[in-house]
């Protein structure tokens, strides 16, 4: 099959839809892949996004798109195959990563690599690169595939501790077991919630945190001569999770020099191992007080940009979304700056809906350096997050009480 090829050292970049542009094949097309598709068009990238549903965000924005299950590895290569994309850029874990391995073999680029997609896709490939191979700080754990195992690690970490599926988002399937009434509807709601075929669960132990990150993590080798590979990081992001989902995040999140050198020696070591380049999302717990010296733990990494990011469509000069887009066409990166204290808060669905509509936009707007992004879903259920609003401050403070009062005034019905 003839590739199309990004050849940014001839400094020459096609037009969308003539056959001669770069392609973009999204695999994933919720709120985060819509703005990275938006980012993309505007550098003149054609768009393709698919997704195992109709009108998803991402799809009423890009120049194409195809509804399919992206655990089909026929329908995956299918739409490959037709499209012709220069870069394949998976947005959700839920992924034929075989079929990925195989398509990166016959020589399509896929974003950041076949084997980080694998690897991230459920806590298990993950947490054993981490704990095992590199020797990061974690929480101990253990993994079950059956009730029994499942009885026995929990018996072996102790309570409390935190029971998930190895593949799941946005907290799905998520459980804090305290006692042992908890066990039994913690492994229901894990396996209920989890995906893909093979389903297993990680407990593990609870860690007292007093903060929780969002490191922003770029890889970036952009194609022009003499280019070494480099890391940039974005300031700290502080968030807030409920149910295990995010329901507010904040930027800068303040830390102590040596606490954010620990923070950044990890993500590195983190995204190092896992190669390729774009924008990841690394997720670290810090224990102890900001005058002390403090344990950092490693939690999770995802190798695209992040819910918790979204805040940084105000508060950096260059979204994260931006900075992903870039890396992956191999362009410079440049200084990333933060503009002013930043928050965003989430808008969630209250009741199930097929045709959501939305109450007090305008009256949520009235907040000072407020913005909203709807996100267009077609559907809603309970909890289903439905859009973001965003807000700057003269303080982290400040921002993040604007950002949760516009939020609030918005009512989806």
């Amino acid at each position: 099959m003839a590739k199309v090829a990004i050849h940014p050292e001839d400094d020459v970049w096609g037009t969308p839809l003539s056959g001669s542009g770069h392609r973009l094949l999204l695999l994933g097309s919720g709120e985060l892949g819509r703005e990275v598709a938006l980012e993309a068009m505007r550098l003149g990238i054609e768009v393709i996004a698919v997704d195992a549903y109709a009108n998803a965000p991402a799809m009423q924005v890009a120049h194409r798109s195809h509804v399919l299950s992206m655990l089909d590895g026929k329908a995956l290569k299918h739409v490959v195959a037709q499209e012709q994309p220069t870069l394949i850029v998976p947005e959700v874990e839920a992924l034929a990563t075989e079929t990925l391995l195989e398509l990166e073999a016959e020589g399509w680029k896929v974003i950041p690599t076949a084997l980080a997609t694998r690897l991230t896709m459920d806590r298990e490939g993950i947490r054993r690169l981490a704990a095992e191979e590199l020797a990061l700080p974690t929480s101990p754990y253990q993994f079950a595939a059956t009730a029994s195992d499942y009885r026995d690690a929990i018996a072996t970490i102790g309570l409390p501790c935190v029971v998930k599926p190895v593949m799941s988002s946005s907290g799905k399937g998520q459980s804090l077991v305290k006692t042992d009434a908890d066990i039994d509807s913690a492994w229901t709601y894990a396996f209920e919630a989890g995906r893909g075929k093979d389903q297993r669960v990680i407990v593990e132990g609870f860690v007292k945190f007093d903060t929780e990150i969002t490191l922003l993590t770029i890889r970036s080798q952009p194609d022009l001569p003499h280019a070494e590979p480099t890391t940039h990081f974005c300031p700290p992001i502080g968030h807030r999770q409920q149910d295990g989902d995010y329901r507010e995040s904040w930027q800068p999140c303040a830390l102590n020099p040596r606490t954010l050198t620990k923070c950044q020696n990890i993500a590195k070591a983190i995204t190092d191992a896992l190669g390729g380049v774009g924008l990841f999302g690394v997720e670290l717990f810090i224990a102890g007080s900001p005058n002390e010296e403090q344990t950092v733990y490693f939690s999770e990494v995802s190798p695209r940009p992040h819910d918790t990011g979204m805040v940084t469509m105000v508060s950096q000069n260059m979204s994260e979304f931006e900075l992903h887009v870039r890396a992956i066409a191999g362009l410079p990166i440049g200084d990333i700056e933060q503009i002013r204290p930043g928050a965003s808060a989430v808008i969630l669905a209250s009741e199930p809906s097929n045709s959501p509509t939305f109450a007090g936009v305008a009256e949520a707007l009235t907040v000072p350096s407020s913005k909203l992004r709807l996100f267009g879903k077609p559907r809603a259920y309970k909890n289903r997050r439905m859009g973001v609003a965003l807000a700057l401050g003269d303080t982290v403070e400040e921002a993040r009480s604007r950002a949760c009062e516009c939020a609030e005034r918005v009512r989806v019905h």
